[in-house]
């Protein structure tokens, strides 16, 4: 599980480090699976073009932690990250925290997102 761990992390990690640098966008739609979907903190759900659009404009994160990471098996070529995200934008009064899940699924040998889901934490 060791190894399955950091390849997912690795992932998670490239996919903050595109919110961060501005790339989120072409990220996310080269990373998604043709019918993947995120479900953010407001209950919004959406599809991998939507997540792609949103992101092309979207505000670049400046920080981010991910902690208390985990991942359960869902087979052979499926996998879910579960974690806590910490992330902050310039001027942000609070970081924004959230339980995290990430399902990832083997396509052509390659891991791809087919779930992103974040559950907001107050008080952290």
């Amino acid at each position: 599980m060791g190894s399955l761990m950091s390849e997912l992390l690795r992932l998670e990690m490239a996919g903050w480090d595109s919110l961060c640098d501005g790339s989120g966008d072409d990220f996310y739609r080269r990373i998604m699976t043709d019918d993947g979907v995120m479900v953010i903190a407001d209950g919004t759900v959406l599809d991998r073009d939507a997540v792609a659009e949103s992101l092309r404009d979207a505000p670049a994160w400046s920080t981010y932690e991910i902690s208390d990471e985990r991942v359960v098996s869902l087979g052979a070529d499926a996998a879910a990250l579960v974690y806590t995200g910490k992330a902050s934008r310039p001027g942000d009064e609070a970081p924004f925290t959230a339980a995290m899940s990430s399902v990832y699924v083997k396509v052509s040998g390659e891991w791809r997102l087919a779930l992103y889901q974040q559950t907001p934490l107050l008080d952290r």
